[in-house]
């Protein structure tokens, strides 16, 4: 984080604000808003890992359920340094709004792992993985709780997570988690989902706007799963990415980077750095490059108040969930940038993992193609939806996405009513 302002900001403070700002415009019942200002369930669990050396080490693990009106908990596991229980609930609380944006029948959880897996080898993260799930393992479940691959985790860590939890059910479970590799149950378009997720909302934004993609250029933090799949993506729509970063700091061409090259590069040397032909960038730098298109599909708070003015892209579609601070959205929207917010953009991952789960629970399984269309049409439903309320509505994109998701939240609770 590079100010005073991203140093401050409390995910779960930023929750409260747009649900104060969404409910306003809704005019929704004040009292059902209260009760969405708090996390249903949430727990907190000791992870005790022997660790290669033979150090006992306790990790501290997290788990929140936000809100389940609306169906099973749904919501990915994070392994990080910072994972902390007020971001779990703030990520959980989105999970909750973006489930309901995209209209798929879940609500919103999140977990995590205070943990830096980067210092670790595969054994020492099979057996953390193994022991978190069994501290939640009466906390999740195919209809009560779907975990799900995020930061630092991948199809492997869940086919960790199955395993443990099918072994103490005494049969296999599939459908406890996705994201899993598809020989156990896992779904085709999976693992690109959110990065296609994304490029399809910017295809729709592009239409609305009148810009042509063909040339178009692009600048993307972050080349882990969301940021390659977009590149890729988007190179094969005519799209130019000229700059690319990773936690490690970034590269820049104006002519265009080899996206394929690039990524094989960075699957072999895990860094970016010493790629011929390309000038070093930094994260800071790659935000304030001259492009159409901007994709921060990192971490949290990148772009804030004190570098906001800096970004001249005309579009920017968020891949990590909360890159823009509230401060750095109000000047982004009055200098006309056309935000596509994270509960809309980057809701490819949940949809599909929902596909997933659905396929799961009847064994039946569908094909790429199909998955991917079915994905772009709930992606261009979604998209028009939350654009005509902005437009109707006369607010912005976050905004419109907010009153879409949390109205739908809020509809839900009333008809349910309060037990007992």
């Amino acid at each position: 984080m590079h100010s005073d302002e991203a140093t401050r900001l409390n995910p779960l403070e930023m929750v409260h604000t747009q649900l104060d700002k969404a409910a306003r415009h809704l005019k929704a019942d004040l009292n059902l808003v209260e009760k969405l200002k708090y996390a249903e369930r949430a727990l907190l669990v000791s992870v005790p890992v022997v660790m290669d050396d033979g150090q006992l080490k306790v990790f501290r693990g997290f788990r929140v359920q936000y809100n389940t009106v609306r169906g099973p908990a749904k919501g990915g596991i994070r392994y990080h340094p910072n994972v902390g229980l007020d971001e779990i609930t703030a990520l959980a609380a989105w999970m909750t709004w973006k489930c309901a944006v995209m209209n798929i029948p879940f609500g919103g959880a999140k977990g995590g792992v205070q943990c830096n897996p980067k210092q670790m080898n595969a054994g020492e993260i099979e057996r953390l993985t193994r022991r978190f799930t069994a501290e939640i393992l009466s906390f999740i479940g195919p209809d009560r709780d779907i975990p799900a691959p995020d930061v630092n985790t991948n199809s492997q860590i869940m086919a960790w997570m199955m395993d443990t939890y099918s072994m103490q059910m005494g049969h296999s479970v599939p459908g406890v988690v996705t994201g899993k590799p598809i020989e156990i149950g896992g779904s085709e378009g999976r693992s690109e989902a959110t990065g296609l997720g994304v490029v399809y909302t910017i295809f729709e934004a592009a239409r609305k706007l009148g810009m042509d993609l063909g040339g178009a250029t692009a600048a993307i933090q972050g080349f882990g799963n969301v940021g390659a799949s977009a590149a890729k993506h988007l190179c094969r729509a005519g799209v130019k990415i000229t700059a690319v970063s990773t936690s490690k700091g970034g590269v820049y061409c104006d002519r265009g980077i080899d996206i394929s090259a690039l990524q094989d590069y960075y699957r072999e040397h895990a860094s970016l750095a010493g790629f011929q032909g390309l000038d070093v960038i930094t994260n800071e730098e790659l935000l304030s490059v001259d492009c159409d298109i901007l994709i921060p599909a990192a971490m949290e708070n990148a772009i804030h108040k004190d570098n906001a003015a800096k970004v001249r892209a005309r579009i920017l579609a968020e891949g990590a969930n909360g890159p823009v601070s509230p401060a750095a959205d109000e000047i982004l929207n009055d200098r006309g940038v056309f935000i596509i917010p994270d509960i809309l953009a980057n809701a490819g991952g949940v949809t599909v993992s929902y596909f997933e789960w659905v396929q799961d629970l009847q064994n039946y399984f569908w094909n790429e193609d199909e998955i991917n269309e079915k994905l772009r049409m709930l992606m261009v439903s979604a998209f028009n939806k939350v654009t005509a309320i902005a437009e109707d509505s006369g607010v912005d994109n976050r905004t419109a996405a907010q009153m879409l998701g949390i109205g739908r939240v809020i509809e839900a609770t009333r008809l349910r009513g309060l037990y007992p």
